[in-house]
């Protein structure tokens, strides 16, 4: 079993030592390609991506904070309402964010065209949104959640406590925000800015839609237009290390909030009362909540629903109406299999080296999971380039054998590499869920197994399967989701004929076909809100 598990994990570990290997091509050529890459495409990749994510970063510390600090100090008409409500944009990939905000604000959208009517002004009555500016505003809306469930969290332990104890010191409402609240926050804003910022990195859908010049367009662009693995390698090595890096940022921050939790007492058994609010403030604080909440997701649910009746009532075959139905029945069943077979053997993974983490005899296992834990971090494109590099050395190496041959029947012409991508990037959702579960199964219900004779396979099914139950269903519910949505990888590695929702959700909005698209981005949408209904009813419980 043990070894079963290091055989695993070190092949999920291969993508990141394929981009590694793409150096070991001969130094010169590397160096030369590295100095052309830098003096034409690389400054711009580079300044394009830092643009963004300083943009997002502020937006989504901004809002995310903001709204956190908002449902969780203070008391307003609506309060207990937008506690989950802030959570929905969860739901709504940023991609499909962008087809539905693109379709509502474009120059022939419903907007422009209604205000175009009512004032008899002629031409764009502002910019287009598929700019730098539009994906910053996108991906703040889409990625606040991030920051706003990290910051509540850490407010809710100890931020009604800590601000009553300032006011009965005499410290004044600003003061206390400032000089409180603020500052015990900070981890948590810190955390949840660095996961915006590694889903922003990520991202595909949105800056290949708007036309943006960023690393992970970039290395589709050399591989799939320039096919040039090299240049792809090298641009997913830098991109790898900035991931790396907002990465070791995410989890310092992370520990030094757990520290920061596990200090002094208070929280909602305290005495404590959230600051009431009336009038001009009461108003603005139900702004505050509203506006990403109706822009993140009613809005382009909204304009989504528009898109549905608008397909179904003049689209189909010469305008005669109808939903292409067959169609997205073939899709959605290509998504739900690779979700469900994705799902299942990263929770069967996750479970097994939970149980040998557990049982303290995980040998190499220990830093082998670690490294799968960095997985979630690595962008869909990296994996890609990843997952080919071994497969083009294998048919460089013996050009036309069998084994170059069953190589790239197993990556590119079946489903088998696109599981492999998807357990690359989502197991350590996974195992993180797992361990947690493990966490809250006391160590002498193992030594009392153990007393009573019972071996390592009845251990695991007689005393840890029936209590990991939960946590299990938790991790393949997550681990489903984000294979439903997810598309860098998934445009690369799919066989024929396999399209899912995510890709052809992008194709056709791509090809300016936006009614069409609604269908598959609605359905991924529904899908989206399975955890979000999951974490409101977790946060309910606390």
């Amino acid at each position: 079993m043990r070894r079963l598990a290091v055989v695993l994990c070190a092949l999920l570990a291969l993508p990141l030592l394929g981009i590694a290997g793409a150096w070991l091509a001969p130094q010169a050529d590397s160096l030369e390609l590295l100095r052309h890459q830098a003096t034409t495409v690389l400054p711009g990749y580079a300044l394009t991506s830092l643009l963004l994510t300083l943009g997002v970063a502020v937006g989504v510390g901004v809002l995310g904070g903001a709204t956190a600090a908002a449902v969780s100090l203070f008391d307003f008409p609506g309060r207990r309402l937008f506690e989950w409500a802030l959570l929905l944009p969860l739901a709504m990939p940023a991609y499909v964010l962008a087809y539905a905000m693109t379709d509502f604000l474009q120059y022939s959208g419903p907007l422009q065209t209604g205000l175009r009517e009512l004032t008899g002004a002629e031409g764009a009555l502002w910019p287009d949104v598929r700019s730098l500016p539009g994906a910053i505003v996108l991906f703040t809306l889409a990625l606040y959640p991030y920051v706003y469930l990290l910051t509540r969290g850490a407010l809710l332990e100890r931020g009604l406590h800590l601000m009553e104890a300032a006011r009965l010191l005499g410290a004044g409402l600003g003061r206390r925000v400032r000089s409180v609240a603020l500052p015990l926050a900070r981890p948590a804003l810190a955390a949840g800015v660095a996961l915006a910022l590694m889903e922003t990195l990520a991202d595909y859908g949105v800056g290949s839609y708007f036309g943006l010049g960023t690393f992970t367009t970039g290395i589709y662009k050399a591989w799939l237009s320039m096919d040039d693995r090299l240049a792809a390698a090298q641009l997913a090595t830098v991109l790898l290390v900035v991931v790396g890096v907002l990465l070791w940022a995410e989890r310092r921050a992370q520990a030094r909030l757990r520290y920061a939790s596990s200090r002094s007492g208070g929280g909602r058994g305290s005495e404590a009362r959230a600051v009431q609010l009336s009038g001009r403030h009461a108003a603005l604080a139900v702004a505050l909540c509203a506006t990403p909440v109706l822009l993140g997701f009613v809005l382009p649910v909204a304009v989504l629903l528009h898109g549905v009746w608008r397909e179904a009532s003049y689209g189909g075959v010469e305008g005669t109406g109808g939903l292409p139905w067959g169609r997205f029945a073939g899709w959605a069943w290509t998504s739900l299999k690779l979700a469900t077979l994705a799902a299942l053997a990263a929770v069967a993974l996750a479970l097994l080296i939970g149980f040998l983490l557990r049982t303290r005899s995980a040998g190499l296992i220990q830093p082998l999971a670690r490294l799968v834990s960095l997985g979630y971090a690595v962008p869909g494109a990296v994996i890609a380039v990843g997952l080919l590099l071994p497969l083009g050395w294998v048919q460089a190496a013996a050009p036309g054998s069998a084994a170059a041959g069953w190589a790239q029947l197993a990556v590119t012409g079946s489903i088998g590499g696109l599981l492999y991508a998807y357990l690359v990037r989502f197991s350590a959702v996974a195992l993180q869920s797992v361990e947690a579960g493990y966490a809250r199964i006391p160590a002498s219900f193992d030594d009392t197994a153990r007393t009573l004779g019972a071996g390592s396979a009845r251990l695991f099914f007689g005393v840890h399967a029936p209590l990991l139950t939960r946590a299990g269903l938790a991790a393949g519910l997550l681990v489903f989701v984000d294979v439903m949505k997810e598309l860098p990888a998934t445009l690369v590695l799919r066989p024929f004929d396999s399209d899912t929702l995510a890709v052809v959700a992008y194709q056709l909005a791509r090809d300016e076909r936006l009614a069409e698209a609604a269908l598959p981005s609605l359905a991924i949408v529904v899908v989206g809100l399975l955890p979000v209904v999951m974490l409101s009813r977790a946060m309910r419980e606390r």
